[in-house]
């Protein structure tokens, strides 16, 4: 599980934060292959006109997916440092009311799904199975062209 950080540079440069998860299985003492999802919540955000403000709702989320290899530096080490090559999608959408099952088809249809690239890095501190993970990375997706967003995760990990 990881707090997730994304600055959505196509909204103003609008703050998103979520929640993720992540699981990796290695293949060699020095390269996993992860998969990762995360979800960032509605924000709300100020308006201002003719000095005049107020805070609204924007309704709109965003739903991460990647997955790929993950080259690390250190083996069991108590600290690592790794870099990612991560390939999947972000989904964006501007849904009004709660995220719920009963609303789940209304999140469909307000929906714009686009490919990613992400090139990321971070570190790894454990004392002995359970650690702390740092990464941050360039979550570029493909909508009229490249499009790039910094995103930042911080979380918990339990290596078996």
């Amino acid at each position: 599980m990881f707090a997730d950080y994304f600055r959505f540079a196509n909204a103003n440069d609008l703050n998103l934060f979520g929640i993720g998860g992540r699981i990796g299985i290695n293949v060699h003492p020095h390269v996993a292959l992860e998969a990762e999802g995360a979800y960032d919540f509605e924000r709300s955000t100020n308006i201002t006109i003719n000095a005049l403000g107020n805070t609204v709702r924007t309704n709109f989320r965003a739903t991460h997916f990647l997955a790929g290899p993950q080259f690390t530096l250190g083996g069991n080490k108590p600290w690592r440092v790794y870099g990612v090559l991560k390939g999947g999608f972000v989904r964006f959408g501007v849904t009004p009311g709660p995220v719920t099952a009963g609303n789940f088809p209304t999140q469909l249809l307000n929906t714009d799904l686009n490919g990613v690239f992400y090139p990321g890095g971070g570190v790894e501190a454990f004392a002995g199975i359970f650690g702390l993970r740092a990464e941050i990375g360039d979550e570029i997706y493909f909508d009229n062209g490249a499009n790039n967003n910094l995103k930042i995760t911080v979380g918990p990990v339990i290596r078996f």
